[in-house]
């Protein structure tokens, strides 16, 4: 299991130290969740950020874009130093044309839907992404329960991207921690974004050890 700690639950006045921290505990990338108060009610940070904290690390930046229009960022968001752009599929951008966008930039594009969109809406454009990001919570806040009845997409889409003879990894976000990753291990997931857990752990090197290890020492 890739563990993707989310930026969103650091602690925000030593962000670079924070990233530091993580990085040495053996995480796999690092997750930005990028808000607008527009297509999500909660405000984050952008690409100014994100070029800080590219300096801190040399760990794959996920940018995690829940905001209306991704397509109009995606040139500013790479320049800052991301990987990975994921976008949602309820956005207003039109899907291909973003995914497109990112892909002529030589970057890797992911794909997320909300916990009401049904997983066979990212049907289509799977043999186009390298992974697609299953929301276990509602986005725009972190530390929210975790929603179980969602895992059963990650099903659904396996047996789509094993259909299509594709590599598409499956990444979840919300609610991970070291209870529910038991539960999570369980179901065809490669990645897991977990922000509390990791940077509230009194232990962050064993927690994401734990993690990573799907709930199993």
């Amino acid at each position: 299991m890739k563990i993707s700690p989310s930026v969103l639950a650091c602690d925000f006045t030593k962000m670079g130290e924070e990233i530091v921290k993580v990085s040495n505990a053996g995480v796999d990338m690092i997750h930005l969740d990028i808000m607008d108060g527009n297509f999500v009610p909660n405000i984050s940070f952008g690409p100014a950020i994100v070029k800080s904290l590219r300096k801190k690390t040399s760990l794959p930046f996920e940018t995690h874009l829940m905001i209306t229009n991704p397509l109009n960022y995606i040139s500013e968001f790479i320049e800052s130093g991301a990987d990975i752009i994921t976008f949602h599929l309820e956005s207003d951008s039109n899907t291909m044309k973003t995914i497109e966008k990112i892909k002529s930039l030589k970057k890797k594009a992911g794909l997320s839907i909300k916990p009401k969109t049904p997983p066979k809406s990212l049907f289509p454009y799977l043999k186009y992404l390298d992974l697609v990001l299953i929301m276990t919570v509602e986005p725009g806040f972190g530390g929210q329960k975790f929603m179980e009845n969602q895992l059963y997409k990650t099903t659904v889409l396996k047996q789509e991207i094993i259909r299509q003879n594709l590599s598409t990894l499956i990444e979840i976000d919300g609610g991970v921690n070291t209870n529910t990753i038991k539960v999570i291990n369980s179901y065809p997931i490669d990645i897991c974004v977990s922000g509390t857990c990791i940077f509230e752990s009194d232990n962050i090197n064993q927690t994401v050890k734990f993690l990573k290890l799907g709930g199993k020492f």
